[in-house]
């Protein structure tokens, strides 16, 4: 069913709506090349389109954020099937490695890299597909996996508002809900780095799921060290595996009342296929059943 936004009559907002659904571009289905972000062209993003999706108010949009690997194409078809069902748009970033020549790989699994913050250009990206297809969206899904749960759980802390629900896999460092230490590790200086503190009441609205293989006990990769980029102070103190790591995730935020669903995937260990598995039941169960609405004849 379409939705005003809160205030608006829903004549105006049918008559807003309609005034922004000319395309800016090629209305194309199926997935897209890599489009350059217009906000900053070093960034980009690929769109799964399916067919028969005509312009409603609203439609699903679900973002799929990509691992160490930038896997852009595999984080974007995991979810293909799903929005063919659900008449969903599926985005799926490009954050490249290295943006800004001193060798950092990880900056947008810490949401900010000298003057690039990866939370405000993933929300451009979304403004622009909604410009460059003629649709709008609703608050979306948000998925990442590995480096991407870093972006995804990170994300929830700064822009609940914006989601509709949220599956974070395998991070292999979390950030607590935590006043006494900073970023990244806790949260009492996120008013001071980001503009915004956390809103809990707007987070207890988003579903969270959790997931990570039960065989996912590598820890070389995630241990932080001093004099890393990224060291700081209990870096480590939320488990010494991914496995224990989302565990206190889990339990930091059920503490703060948010509703988590968390899945220990038998047999899987740092395995993007299986856990997608799981998200895509995770967001069926948020989405309800298919839309057949978002489709034309």
């Amino acid at each position: 069913m379409a939705r005003s936004d809160p205030g608006t009559s829903p004549g105006a907002a049918h008559d807003e709506s309609a005034a922004r659904r000319e395309p800016t571009g090629p209305r194309r289905t199926g997935a897209t090349p890599l489009l350059s972000c217009r906000a900053d062209p070093r960034f980009s993003y690929s769109l799964f389109i399916p067919p028969r999706l005509r312009a409603i108010e609203r439609v699903p949009l679900l973002v799929s954020v990509h691992g160490s690997l930038r896997g852009v194409e595999s984080s974007r078809d995991a979810f293909a099937d799903f929005a063919r069902w659900h008449g969903a748009v599926v985005l799926a970033p490009l954050f490249p490695a290295d943006p800004l020549g001193d060798g950092n790989e990880d900056g947008y699994k810490y949401m900010a890299e000298g003057d690039i913050r990866y939370d405000r250009l993933l929300l451009a990206m979304v403004a622009e597909a909604e410009a460059r297809l003629g649709l709008g969206f609703d608050r979306f899904c948000l998925a990442g996996f590995s480096g991407g749960a870093h972006f995804a759980h990170r994300f929830l802390l700064l822009h609940p508002e914006r989601l509709r629900a949220v599956s974070i896999g395998a991070p292999g460092s979390v950030t607590l809900i935590d006043p006494k230490r900073g970023w990244w590790v806790g949260t009492s200086d996120m008013e001071r780095l980001f503009g915004r503190a956390p809103d809990l009441e707007a987070m207890r609205r988003v579903p969270v799921h959790l997931a990570v293989g039960d065989s996912d006990l590598e820890t070389a990769s995630i241990t932080h060290r001093p004099g890393s980029r990224h060291w700081r102070t209990d870096a480590n103190r939320a488990g010494a595996n991914r496995i224990a790591r989302l565990t206190s995730l889990r339990r930091n935020l059920q503490a703060h009342g948010l509703a988590v669903r968390h899945d220990i995937i038998r047999g899987a260990a740092h395995d993007f296929v299986a856990v997608a598995e799981r998200a895509r039941d995770f967001f069926h169960d948020v989405l309800g059943p298919g839309r057949a609405v978002a489709f034309g004849a």
